[in-house]
This record gives C-alpha cells, structure tokens and sequence, in this order.
C-alpha cells in the first residue's frame, strides 16, 4: 500500500489554515461532523439550482440539454442524483428525495424501465444507461425510501440494466465485451471501452453481493478478465480507455480517466467483500489504489491528470465531475475492504480540504482543488464542479457512519426482479433517408403548401364573412 506520509504535512497545513481566508470562501472545520453538514448542505443547495426539472414545461429528471440546448447529456443527471443519494444516506437530509425518486423512475420509462428512454437513443451508451442504473443500485444498498408499490423499484431497475446490457455482451469482436454505444449509428458504436464494461462489471458485483446469486459475480470476473486480457488494465494497475473493434482492440487510447479507476476499484472491492476476501479480488483492490493515489493524488488533492494540465485546464463537461466518483467510489472501498481504510480515510480528508478551498460561501465551487481559492471555472458545467465537492464533502462522513452496504439479507428492502429488462425492445434505429423518401416528402409538402394557401383565400375571401 503506498504510504501517505508524504501527503501528511499538505495536508495539516489545508486542514489548519481552512477557514483564514477570505470572508466570501466556504467555512468548514473538516473536523466537525456538524460544520460538514453544514456546508454540503450550501453546495447541495447551489448544485440542485441547476436542476430545471421540476419546473413547468421542463423534462423530469435531466439536466439542461443535451448541447446545443443545454450543456449536460443525459447520463450526468443519473450521476447527480446518484451524488444525492449519498448525500441523503451520509448526511440524512433528505430534502431532495421527492426529486431524486421522481426522477429515477420516470427516466426508467415505462414499460420496460430499463433506462433506454427513447428521446436518447441518439447519444445512448452503454455507460449512460449503467449511470442510472448505479443510482438505482445505490438506492437499494443504502435503503433509500421505497417508491410505491405501482412503480418499478430500486433493485429491478438495476437488474433490468444488468439484464439489456449482459444481452449485449457479444464474442465476435476483440474476444468480448460491451461496446461503448448500443445503437449501431451512433458515433463510437465500434470502440469497445473501459467504462461501458466496467459499469456493467461494478453492477454485476453489487448485484451478486445483495442478492448472492452466483450468475452475477461471474459476469463480474468475466468482465474484469475480458478488461485486463484485453489491456485495458496493465500489469501497474493503469487503466486506459478502449479501443477499436477493426483493430481487435489493440489501438488502445492510453488515456487515463479518474471515472475508470474509480468505478473499477468499487467494483473490485465489492468482489473482495461477496468472496469474503479473495486473493485475486485484495490483489487487484490493492493494485488499485495504489495506482490511482499516485496518479490522481498527488500531494494528496485529487487532480484529473488527462484534462486538467498546469497551464490550463482543457477538461470537457462530463470530465468536469469525476473527481466526485472517485471520492464516492473510494469511501465505499474502505467499508467493503477495511484494510485499505486508514490509507482511503486520510486521502479523502486531505482531497476534501482541497475541494473546500475551492468553493465560495454560498456553495459556488470551482474545478482546481490544488489552486488554494475559487478558480472561477464555469466554462464547462457547472454542475460538475458542484456533484464533486459535494461528494467530497459528504463522503468524509463516511468515518462517522462505517456501515456496509446492505444487502437482502442484512435489511435490505428493495424488491428485485430477476427478468427484468428481459423482454425489453432495443431502442429502433433512425433509418437513412433515402431518395424516394426525399421525392416522397417533397410531394408532400407541396400538398400541404397548396391546402394552405387554398385556407388562407377562403379565409381572406368574400365568402368567409359571417
């Protein structure tokens, strides 16, 4: 395990020197439980004001967009309300809870609820469908409200996006895997990469952890297998982002995204916890956490490595909220995992100083945790920037509240649905205009145009007069 001793006079000196600054800066004492709440709940605040959904006329459940509409794709506003969760659950306020259940099922679209809306299909991936459905997991885990008996609930839900995306799983290309798009037309449908397959890996643990069906955690070492056999994960525990299928997958992109790490790390750990410690899954939970402390920490304040340069940042709107799955991630690693919990704890501490430092009193936070003061980057969110420090902050109450997640059979409530999603309709591909469909419309709208100009006379005309 890397030592963080390196990391221990940064961090006394963030945690001493907080709360001196400016008067407009955030005031937390990272020491008080009460001071946490306190300033999660300003950043909770500012973060749902982003949040239109509720409104008349607005789309229940997403974020404004996608762009040019608005900035936020589909997928981010299941990892918002995924942040939310955690938030109720570390915090208890559960002042956003009506939205947040609201949104959860009716993005589920009935009948099939398995987070395939049809107005999405355009920008569908694998890993924004895997989003919702880790939102709906974590509800289950941590005993979110049930919603009523009538509508789909938390467990099904995650288990109807397990069921559409195993179903997708396909041999022929690269060996396995999940592709990154589930439509065919769409942009990326022939890259195979990390995150698509390590949603589904991270679904696949929990999912054999709370209902202790086998099936599940072998899908899980399938995936794991298929990813690191692939070179997704290399022998240091890097983990990149995909590759292409003309290439059988081996022009990997050797970028590193924190989103990866940490959705793969949770996954693992949630494996090491369902196999009550097995070697392969510690070995690869440890690799794990040690790559991403040197690599997304350093001098322990978290830093998006492929965006986020010295000299400027070039991070888009979906990379402007990593950093607050890492912290999410990590927190439940050390419940799932004790032995990486003393190491995880401090991390999280030092990581959140630096997010604090970031923000301003009414909850406005910026995206440089290690700049000492707000950094006025709204350019690319700004919910992103919001979804993170809230994490940051929510998740060191996680040493306060060190119960594991729950199971069927440890108080879990939530009702599941094996089948789910079995019979559910892939989204209908958009089929390319052709040239008699051109001549078709044509004709067509010439009709129309003529019927109109013929309204406009007879309504115009002598004989129209009462």
């Amino acid at each position: 395990m890397v030592s963080l001793k390196a990391f221990a006079a940064s961090a006394l000196l963030l945690l001493t020197t907080h709360g001196v600054g400016a008067q407009d800066s955030l005031q937390v004492d990272l020491n008080s439980a009460d001071s946490i709440r306190s300033a999660a709940k300003t950043v909770a605040r500012n973060l749902m004001g982003y949040y239109k959904g509720d409104e008349p006329g607005q789309t229940i459940g997403i974020l404004p967009g996608p762009p040019p509409q608005g900035p936020y794709y589909w997928w981010q506003a299941g990892a918002m309300f995924g942040t939310l969760i955690d938030y109720w659950h570390y915090t208890g306020d559960d002042t956003y809870n009506g939205e947040t259940s609201t949104a959860l099922i009716f993005q589920a679209e009935a009948p099939a609820n398995s987070y395939m809306p049809r107005n999405w299909t355009a920008s569908l991936g694998n890993d924004d469908q895997g989003f919702w459905g880790m939102a709906a997991m974590l509800a289950a885990e941590v005993g979110f409200p049930d919603p009523p008996e009538d509508k789909p609930q938390w467990l099904a839900l995650a288990q109807a996006v397990f069921n559409t995306q195993a179903a997708r799983w396909e041999d022929e290309d690269c060996a396995g895997g999940l592709r990154w798009q589930i439509i065919t037309t769409n942009g990326g449908y022939n890259y195979k990469n990390t995150v698509a397959n390590v949603v589904f890996l991270n679904i696949a643990a929990r999912l054999a952890r709370y209902t202790k069906n086998e099936s599940y955690a072998e899908w899980a070492e399938r995936s794991y297998s298929w990813t690191a056999g692939v070179g997704y994960i290399d022998k240091d525990y890097n983990v990149f982002d995909g590759g292409h299928v003309e290439a059988n997958c081996t022009d990997i992109n050797l970028v590193q995204f924190s989103a990866n790490a940490a959705l793969l790390i949770h996954g693992a750990a949630t494996m090491y916890n369902h196999t009550n410690g097995a070697e392969r899954w510690r070995a690869r939970v440890e690799g794990l956490l040690n790559r991403t402390t040197e690599h997304f920490f350093p001098n322990g304040i978290m830093v998006e490595r492929a965006c986020e340069l010295e000299d400027r940042v070039q991070c888009n709107v979906d990379q402007h909220s990593f950093k607050g799955y890492m912290h999410r991630s990590l927190a439940t690693v050390a419940i799932l995992a004790p032995f990486t919990r003393n190491d995880i704890l401090t991390l999280l501490k030092t990581s959140a100083a630096g997010a604090v430092s970031s923000c301003l009193s009414d909850g406005t936070c910026g995206f440089r945790w290690d700049a000492g003061s707000y950094d006025g980057d709204i350019a690319n969110g700004p919910a992103g920037q919001e979804m993170s420090a809230l994490a940051a902050l929510s998740t060191l109450l996680v040493s306060e509240q060190f119960a594991a997640p729950l199971t069927n059979g440890t108080g879990g409530t939530s009702v599941g649905d094996p089948d789910a999603g079995s019979d559910n309709r892939e989204p209908e591909e958009l089929v390319p205009i052709t040239t008699s469909d051109r001549g078709g419309a044509g004709v067509l709208t010439a009709f129309l145009l003529a019927s109109t100009v013929g309204c406009l006379v007879w309504i115009s005309g002598p004989w129209n007069e009462a």
